[in-house]
């Protein structure tokens, strides 16, 4: 499973690239608030034993101020990653800024940027801790109207995010870990 959802995030990004013809007008739902959930892979590029695959969640709400531009809280489920050595599980929330880019009649691209506050709890060697920390992170993918209001997305998104232990292991020479989160999804999104 994990390697299939960013094979099929990839094969709707090229399915969309391919029936890019016109500009298209979203002109219902241009502005107003929407839900969303979206559900994928986790790939944790991690320093020594913190580097490890899973699958995430995440819920979102935002507000579209016309067809170009909205704002996006969400919050996301990391998972538990690592090893026997080094383990974490991280959740957090973010705020973004949202760029939307209409395609076609049906598809529309977006790019994201913006901060997540996040909190994790770790076991280093036995020892247990939790830090709470905040990282920028980007993402791009594409909505695909299924109604008026209804759309599928699939979305890339990177998170540049530390991991510091710094609580648990004193005797431990470097206690700051690079964890970069790269996450590909699916997820659905309702416009009210």
């Amino acid at each position: 499973m994990k390697k299939v959802m960013p094979i099929l995030a990839s094969t709707l990004a090229l399915t969309s690239f391919a029936s890019v013809a016109q500009a298209q007008d979203w002109s219902t739902n241009e502005s107003g608030l929407y839900v969303g959930g979206n559900y994928g892979y986790l790939k944790v590029d991690g320093d020594d034993d913190f580097d490890d695959n899973n699958d995430v969640w995440q819920g979102l709400i935002g507000y579209r101020f016309n067809q170009y531009m909205a704002l996006e809280g969400g919050y996301t489920d990391f998972g538990s990653y690592g090893s026997d050595i080094a383990n974490a599980e991280t959740d957090g929330y973010s705020a973004a800024v949202k760029g939307i880019l209409p395609l076609t009649e049906s598809i529309e691209f977006f790019a994201k940027a913006g901060q997540v506050w996040y909190d994790t709890d770790y076991s280093v060697a036995g020892f247990k801790g939790s830090s709470d920390d905040e990282a920028l992170f980007a993402g791009a993918g594409f909505n695909f109207k299924l109604s008026d209001q209804l759309l599928l997305n699939a979305q890339y998104t990177w998170y540049d995010a530390d991991l510091s232990v710094d609580e648990a292991a004193d005797d431990i020479e470097n206690t700051d870990f690079d964890t970069n989160f790269n996450q590909a999804s699916v997820g659905v999104e309702y416009r009210f």
